[in-house]
């Protein structure tokens, strides 16, 4: 075969990657990407840029770390300056599409200041990140952002779904004994069916439209980003999902009571807030686990839908398929809910890429140890487009040599960071704006956590700890550790990318030629 020509990027949100059962969790099977991985190439160790929805997602969509792109938590606006895939893969006649969640918000003050109207076509393509809005859903909150022109609950009054809100009532909310309405957003509630129907929950739905794109695309080039809502909260799965698991399925909580003895300040500031409290007791754990694993099942299902519908299409044999997540979910790790913080089950993400290139058969059903990162992505994408890689932009590598067997030399340790600064935890912890900030360096044995506002790192030996539950970053015997690793941490951070305005080989053409252009400058 030739280059491929197609791009099917799939990304579930707030999926753990051992909430797969190709990535070894027991109880919970999900043939569909299996098979995915089965003729393409798992990679064991891929971590995200900052465990929390918006930040990741725009690494992903840049190829660069956050405090690069600068939108450093949820609702904070890519700048309007920054490239995104679909800047890099337009020019190339792509169509680069979304169908599902962003989380991407305009720049509206960049917007302004250039004069550009929303409601143009250069306009919805900058607000819109690059992305033609196919089918954008975010599905948090809809009645709060987009109020009654969210297309999903157009979708579902069509459907005879009745309410101002039907996105919450229906999809995201369950029915009490006397037809009261019980909300998802009570973890009390999770274990039960929610009030709509399978074929028309936001997951059945999505992909829906994705077949949709998918069968009107014609011979056109294209990318979709189906983005799946789910299984991000609320936790609520239709029936019959979410009755498919009990504890006899669950994995056991990773968490020890010296966790919390004397944990570093920020740790326990996160402690100290809901999600955490929630996620401590074993009987909210137990009642939410139904519903996630439910919804988990649901994508599944769902992807063979899609996959089928390529196949039907005859697709296949020219689209790359890349399975990931945007984070993953503590679901009582650590004492933990959510996500934000460092540990293994809220930083790292499954991804499993199939290029169906001959230049990619050796490599099939294979699984790669090497540490991959979230802003991989768009230069691999633009890679196996034959799209040359703007070096001064991107920080991340093309993957595609690892899906052709080559060998390169690799990165020994990956990069991620957090700005709480919204979060309670930076009030509880008497911070201001600014001083909210922390970055984790790992390498294959070490995690090391560094903090602006605390001298105190946190420290962990995944060799001898591979659950985290042993801070070493008081520990005199680490000192060397700590220090080499704080070093390694500072490298990663002086190696961004901000001299984006002017490429590489600019630099070697420019570079000792002020003589040339008549500037002469300390002769005698």
């Amino acid at each position: 075969m030739g280059r491929p020509r197609n791009i099917l990027f799939i990304m579930a949100d707030q999926l753990r990657w051992d909430y797969l059962s190709c990535y070894g969790h027991p109880h919970l099977e999900t043939p569909h990407i299996d098979a995915l991985a089965r003729r393409g190439v798992r990679f064991d160790r891929a971590f995200v840029q900052s465990p929390v929805c918006g930040p990741s997602r725009m690494s992903f969509y840049t190829g660069r770390t956050v405090h690069s792109h600068g939108a450093s938590w949820n609702f904070v606006p890519l700048p309007i300056g920054e490239y995104t895939l679909g800047d890099y893969l337009r020019p190339t006649g792509m169509r680069v599409a979304v169908a599902g969640k962003t989380h991407i918000i305009p720049d509206g003050e960049g917007m302004a200041r250039l004069g550009l109207a929303r409601e143009s076509e250069l306009g919805v393509t900058i607000a819109e990140g690059g992305f033609e809005p196919f089918e954008r859903d975010d599905g948090e909150h809809p009645d709060k952002r987009t109020g009654p022109s969210l297309r999903y609950n157009q979708f579902l009054r069509a459907q005879g779904y009745d309410g101002e809100n039907p996105w919450h009532s229906w999809a995201n909310s369950a029915e009490g004994s006397q037809g009261e309405i019980l909300s998802g957003w009570s973890l009390r509630n999770c274990h039960l069916p929610a009030r709509v129907k399978e074929e028309h929950s936001e997951t059945a739905w999505m992909t829906d439209r994705a077949i949709d794109f998918i069968r009107e695309s014609g011979e056109r080039p294209w990318l979709l980003h189906l983005s799946y809502i789910k299984p991000h909260w609320p936790y609520i799965a239709p029936a019959p999902y979410h009755a498919m698991y009990g504890p006899q399925h669950f994995l056991p909580a990773v968490k020890h009571a010296a966790e919390r003895g004397d944990p570093h300040p920020v740790y326990g500031a996160f402690l100290a807030m809901d999600a955490a409290q929630a996620f401590g007791r074993d009987e909210v754990r137990a009642n939410v686990l139904p519903g996630y694993m439910g919804l988990v099942k649901q994508i599944d299902d769902h992807v063979g839908r899609v996959i089928a519908a390529l196949d039907a299409q005859g697709r296949l044999d020219d689209t790359i398929i890349v399975f990931t997540s945007d984070h993953g979910d503590y679901l009582g790790d650590h004492w933990m809910g959510e996500k934000e913080l460092f540990h293994e089950c809220s930083l790292r993400i499954p991804l499993i890429i199939v290029d169906p290139s001959a230049e990619a058969d050796a490599t099939r059903g294979t699984v790669d140890a090497r540490m991959v990162e979230a802003i991989d992505l768009v230069p691999t994408f633009l890679d196996a487009m034959g799209v040359k890689l703007p070096t001064h932009r991107l920080e991340g590598r093309s993957l595609l040599p690892l899906l052709h067997g080559a060998n390169p030399a690799w990165r020994d340790a990956v990069f991620s960071e957090l700005d709480f600064a919204f979060y309670r935890a930076r009030r509880i912890l008497g911070l201001g704006a600014q001083e909210a900030k922390c970055w984790m360096i790992r390498t294959a044995r070490w995690k090391y956590v560094a903090f602006k506002a605390f001298d105190r790192a946190q420290l962990f030996d995944l060799e001898s700890d591979p659950d985290e539950l042993v801070d070493l970053g008081r520990d005199p015997a680490h000192a060397a550790v700590r220090a080499d690793l704080h070093a390694k941490l500072f490298a990663r951070l002086a190696d961004r990318r901000n001299r984006i305005t002017v490429s590489d080989e600019d630099v070697e053409a420019r570079t000792d030629g002020a003589r040339a252009n008549g500037v002469i400058i300390g002769e005698w």
